[in-house]
């Protein structure tokens, strides 16, 4: 079928909205209308070639839409089946899905590279016949998708989608930082690096944790008033003020757990620097893919702190974003409506990257499809 989707074929040029072909969904796979798809800094990294990802492909990994059709053997999902997308598929057979860590299922990492579905082939295809490469199994900036069953969540027909589609990524990542990795206790003291989606669902599960203080930091001002909105204590931008010293004063001698979700090395410096002894540094942000970070590590042992990665806030997908649902709904957590600041046309995304690389996007936008 013909549908219409953003096109990055070279990283040095504006991203193409265009008509492209796209095949049937195959066993096990089922057919969705693309209603909405958040801009994730991670699009951004992806977009920039940040992560050297091969053209050309559709990018778009936080999406939610309605089922319209299903390929063979699909049994979990039928027409209009209300679905988030997701972009961590557990294989069920390598080291890490058997050793309970799906979240970094080796197959996945592999297919994603490849820019393939889990058939190690690609369902998108130019007016010319050219395949076009899959972002981690979704390609959402595009009108509709066809995604791997293992690869969508049902959520309830009442659940706003606009809102659905954050749980995809940026919510259960945030949140997951801190209660699967951190396991941040109460009265613990917080600082993070970056007041983006992701950012701020990291404030949000701190505040939900007790944690005290909890500390902000950013190097665009404009975003202090959602960032207090999710739940920070101190809001530092760090473009005018050196947050360490800071940090240090306001923690009494560091921050128990340091979450950098930029992906930029200075910001991992400063975060470091601003650990108590025997603090965390948590690291979510995805950096260039050749760039190196200058951390002090003689210190690591010595204070004993510790360095930890994130993925996708090692949730398991198909029992956590459920959960995170519920929360949303039974008013326990903030709603991602108030992470919403803006809807944009598939046609826009070329502002929107712009927007973003000058980090000036504040909470989350989010395309919205007819």
């Amino acid at each position: 079928m013909r549908i219409k989707a953003a096109v990055v074929r070279s990283y040095k040029e504006p991203i193409s909205v265009e008509e492209i072909e796209l095949d049937p969904p195959k066993d096990g796979e089922i057919l969705v209308k693309t209603k909405y798809t958040g801009f994730c800094h991670s699009d951004f990294s992806f977009i920039a070639g940040r992560l050297g990802f091969p053209t050309p492909f559709v990018p778009g990994h936080e999406a939610s839409g309605i089922v319209v059709d299903v390929g063979p053997n699909v049994k979990n999902f039928k027409k209009g089946d209300h679905v988030i997308a997701t972009w961590m598929i557990a294989c069920g057979r390598c080291k890490n899905c058997v050793s309970g860590r799906a979240y970094i299922c080796t197959t996945s990492h592999m297919l994603h590279s490849k820019g393939s579905l889990l058939d190690g082939t690609s369902r998108l295809r130019d007016l010319k016949g050219e395949r076009l490469n899959h972002i981690v199994f979704v390609s959402g900036f595009a009108d509709y998708m066809v995604i791997p069953e293992e690869g969508a969540v049902k959520i309830a027909d009442d659940f706003p989608l606009d809102e659905a589609c954050l749980l995809g990524c940026c919510i259960p990542t945030g949140f997951g930082a801190v209660f699967n990795v951190a396991n941040v206790k109460p009265g613990d003291s917080v600082a993070i690096w970056g007041m983006g989606g992701v950012g701020l669902n990291v404030v949000q599960g701190a505040r939900l944790r007790g944690a005290m203080p909890i500390i902000g930091v950013d190097i665009e001002g404009s975003k202090e008033r959602i960032a207090r909105q999710f739940g920070v204590t101190h809001f530092i931008d760090s473009s005018k003020e050196d947050p360490v010293p800071i940090i240090q004063e306001l923690t009494g001698g560091g921050a128990d757990f340091c979450f950098e979700v930029i992906g930029d090395p200075g910001a991992q410096l400063q975060a470091y620097w601003s650990l108590a002894i025997g603090g965390k540094l948590i690291l979510i942000g995805l950096t260039h893919y050749q760039e190196t970070s200058a951390l002090p590590v003689y210190y690591t042992p010595i204070h004993n702190k510790d360095i930890l990665g994130v993925m996708y806030g090692n949730i398991r997908t198909h029992v956590d974003i459920p959960k995170l649902a519920d929360l949303i709904r039974d008013g326990r957590y903030i709603s991602p409506k108030h992470l919403i600041t803006k809807k944009f046309k598939l046609e826009e995304i070329n502002d929107v990257y712009r927007t973003m690389a000058q980090n000036k996007i504040i909470g989350r936008w989010v395309c919205e499809f007819e």
